[in-house]
């Protein structure tokens, strides 16, 4: 492994375990979220094991956060703007099928906010357990139709429609309609 990989790689767990502890989870409750052993996020945590792509996309799903977060490198720069040219966004990883973000906002290093346009498969949704993390997420309905349960309440977005909820609240996702769906989709996360 090259010196930037190694690096990289040992990052993983202490950034895993400090938002775990700011989302004041225990490994049982992780575990739960994640569908990933306790034990498991113990030795990652511990950087005692190199977390799977599968493995790393689960515990990002369930601490609210992209796949990148965990992979980026820090940010140097303490620029506190960003520009990202329509031709510039990157594509965020999800463990979520069905659904592709194309990421519009600036680098976590630097920026409490996140944004993406989202495009949401005809059927998909984000699977049978509920999801619950800290922050916030605000949802804007460009195209197609989306479905959100929040904390036992249905809400169905159309065209135009927003949903703005704290995330700490058991969650859900799915297009239930019979075209994609699209929508401008924002994550507030925690410090």
């Amino acid at each position: 492994m090259t010196d930037d990989v190694t690096t990289i790689v040992s990052g993983i767990g202490p950034k895993m375990r400090r938002l775990r502890k700011e989302a004041g989870l225990s490994l049982a409750q992780l575990a739960e979220m994640s569908q990933v052993s306790a034990a498991a996020i113990h030795k990652i945590e511990q950087s005692g094991m190199t977390p799977t792509i599968t493995t790393l996309l689960k515990l990002a799903g369930a601490l609210g956060r992209p796949v990148s977060f965990f992979v980026d490198e820090e940010e140097v720069s303490s620029d506190p703007t960003a520009f990202t040219p329509s031709d510039e966004q990157r594509r965020i990883l999800t463990s979520h099928v069905g659904i592709d973000l194309a990421g519009i906002s600036g680098p976590y290093g630097r920026f409490l906010l996140a944004g993406a346009r989202a495009t949401v498969e005809a059927g998909a949704n984000s699977g049978d357990v509920m999801l619950e993390h800290p922050g916030e997420e605000l949802i804007y309905v460009l195209e197609g139709k989306l479905e959100f349960d929040v904390n036992g309440r249905t809400f169905t977005l159309t065209q135009g429609d927003a949903l703005h909820f704290r995330t700490v609240q058991p969650h859900s996702w799915r297009n239930p309609g019979k075209i994609d769906a699209v929508a401008m989709w924002m994550a507030l996360r925690p410090q």
